[in-house]
């Protein structure tokens, strides 16, 4: 009896020995290109800036994490906060249709609207957003639209409007591919029974539908808010002076302004609060999906 639990303890090492070979390779890959440059990070943000924009670590400093209260930062937050929760909320009002839908259809149709959905990954974000600019710039065609039809002095590039509609359009697919999965393994049958026993399209979809797809809803809220909150690229092309985000007040800190502590402070701050949104979602059906 004691042989044999040897050997199946010695297959168990065994199998977790190889089970570590396999994974050797990604557990490198993410040491290199996260682990060491985020302990670089987070070392920075308890330096100190000199006077000529280096930073001095002969002391630990908390100075970079106070200056987060300050009204400008604060101010910033709240921004990047109320266009991150917009984003996601029209993502979901728009992408839970669209999702129903897809996974309501013949598996040929299927097929053409799920490559439709990806069909912007195959080009490079920056040039998107870029189109965006194109789009709703003073000569644009949607200006010269608006103007014909007797709107004038419309302003639509630099705006709180075209960073939304930038985020919205980047990270829609974000929203309509994890509802799309949890939609899609529904047994609609219950549906169906729900439909027997009387109750109405709205109804059944909110007894039935909605609380079935509630894994979808929250993984798509996330992937949809944590990459919104700490957006660089949309704000710092569609947006103005006037609607600065934290993603592009970061990068200002480490390139304008030199001061890689605070920007490390910062940097650290928006890693916490996606860290809070990620731990949300596995404890509130992550695990599910």
């Amino acid at each position: 009896m004691s042989t044999s639990t040897g050997l199946e303890q010695d297959a168990v090492r065994a199998e977790a020995r190889r089970g570590l070979l396999i994974g050797l390779p990604a557990i490198a890959t993410l040491t290199v290109l996260f682990a060491i440059p985020l302990i670089i990070v987070v070392a920075y943000s308890f330096g100190t800036r000199t006077r000529t924009g280096r930073t001095d670590f002969s002391t630990l400093d908390l100075s970079a994490y106070q200056r987060l209260a300050d009204p400008l930062v604060l101010e910033i937050v709240s921004r990047s906060l109320g266009y991150a929760l917009l984003t996601t909320v029209i993502c979901l009002i728009v992408g839970y249709p669209f999702a129903y839908h897809l996974a309501t259809r013949t598996p040929r149709v299927r097929a053409v609207l799920l490559v439709l959905v990806m069909l912007p990954f195959w080009s490079n974000f920056l040039v998107r957003t870029y189109a965006w600019r194109v789009l709703l710039g003073s000569d644009g065609p949607l200006v010269r639209l608006l103007g014909a039809l007797g709107i004038d002095d419309v302003v639509l590039l630099f705006t709180p409007f075209a960073i939304v509609l930038g985020l919205v359009y980047g990270f829609l697919p974000f929203m309509v591919l994890p509802l799309y999965a949890a939609i899609e393994r529904i047994d609609h049958t219950l549906i169906e029974a729900a439909r027997d026993l009387h109750a109405s399209g709205w109804g059944a979809f909110r007894a039935v539908t909605l609380p079935l797809s509630r894994s979808g809803v929250i993984a798509g809220s996330v992937l949809v808010f944590i990459p919104a909150f700490g957006a660089y690229v949309t704000p710092e092309l569609l947006g103005g002076s006037r609607t600065t985000m934290l993603g592009s007040y970061v990068v200002r800190q480490f390139l304008s302004a030199r001061d890689w502590p605070f920007g490390s402070a910062l940097s650290v701050a928006i890693l916490a609060v996606m860290l809070l949104a990620t731990t949300a979602y596995f404890r509130t059906g992550g695990r599910s999906l």
